[in-house]
């Protein structure tokens, strides 16, 4: 029979985080069961806790940065131990029979990824539950091993912010002798940093706020151009060979555009609220591409965590009970963390 575990969970759109119980799925054959020590609070749950992008289901169990131990495994389990430390990311299954999920790329699943939280499990059509909970049961193709080295707490965001700007500067060209800027310093932005860095590239930092400049520079840096100083982007015109963007409040794409030179790539991973009108000049001056970049596949997941661990990199957070959820959240939507928060899942009876 399902268990019940201890969770929180929102039950609408103007509730707060409060003490639930979700039940798990007794294990499958192929079935990891993973008792959670931390999970990180991404800004998607906190779209998705206040539903402002209109999709959410009630109750829901945020977190999709999950960090915990196997603590039983199904029958046909082989490659996994009891005690050993596993990570979840943003989805939990896939059809498996796509070309993307054949290729590795799980998150653009045709038939569609299912999600941590707020997804619907293949077969059962039940809700998600994400790792605001004591436990989660999940598929072992799509649990991930947290390398020996990493501090558990510091790895949970790896699983989101790590993997999505990871991703993009692996592929579009992020190595030495490369210029890029990563602009927004935030749960995102400051991993982008690290990463670019770690990848060898000569890094800038573009933010609105001057107050991010030490940061940005302790974080591996080597530029901070302040944005909303007068003239400060036209000094950098057709500089960079890529452009990180993550933020996710509304912007122009074009002004970061003028910044690439010939053949240059804008990465956006972040998510404003509304569509944003963009010239074709932008594009078309210097041969200059726009992508979008989400995630990764559970194997590239996997090499961000190895590439971490390697670099003895992981997120700046901040460690926080349960019971500071809702207060989290409200400093979350202020901008007001440093640059991820934790939760400490053993302060959930």
């Amino acid at each position: 029979m399902p268990s019940s575990v201890p969770a929180y969970a929102a039950s609408s759109a103007t509730s707060p985080l409060a003490p639930f119980a979700i039940e798990r799925r007794d294990p499958g054959p192929h079935d990891l069961v993973i008792d959670i020590d931390y999970c990180g609070i991404c800004h998607t749950d906190l779209h998705l806790v206040r539903d402002e992008w209109s999709h959410s289901r009630y109750p829901i169990v945020p977190g999709h940065e999950i960090v915990g131990r196997v603590v039983a495994a199904g029958s046909e389990v082989t490659s996994w131990k009891v005690g050993e430390r596993a990570g979840v990311g943003c989805f939990v299954d896939s059809c498996r029979r796509c070309e993307p999920c054949r290729d590795g790329e799980e998150q653009f699943c045709l038939e569609g990824m299912v999600t941590t939280y707020n997804g619907t499990e293949r077969g059962t059509k039940k809700t998600t539950y994400g790792g605001y909970s004591k436990r989660i049961v999940v598929d072992e193709h799509y649990v991930l091993r947290v390398p020996k080295g990493l501090d558990p707490a510091a790895a949970a965001p790896l699983l989101c912010a790590g993997i999505t700007t990871y991703s993009p500067l692996k592929r579009f060209g992020a190595a030495p002798g490369r210029r890029v800027a990563v602009l927004g310093l935030g749960g995102l932005g400051h991993m982008g940093v690290k990463y670019a860095r770690a990848l060898g590239a000569e890094v800038t930092v573009l933010s609105h706020s001057a107050r991010k400049r030490e940061d940005a520079l302790r974080l591996g840096a080597h530029e901070f151009v302040v944005t909303e100083d007068p003239g400060s982007l036209a000094k950098h015109a057709g500089r960079f060979d890529l452009v990180l963007d993550t933020v996710s409040a509304p912007h122009a794409y074009g002004p970061y555009l003028d910044l690439l030179r010939r053949d240059g790539t804008m990465a956006i991973v972040g998510v404003p609220p509304r569509p944003e009108p963009l010239a074709a000049s932008s594009l078309i001056t210097n041969r200059r591409r726009l992508v979008g970049s989400l995630i990764g596949g559970i194997r590239e997941t996997q090499e961000m965590l190895d590439f971490s661990v390697r670099h003895g990199l992981a997120a700046d957070i901040e460690r926080i009970a349960i019971a500071d959820v809702n207060a989290a959240y409200d400093r979350l939507a202020r901008g007001d963390v440093r640059y991820r928060f934790v939760i400490d899942l053993a302060t959930l009876s």
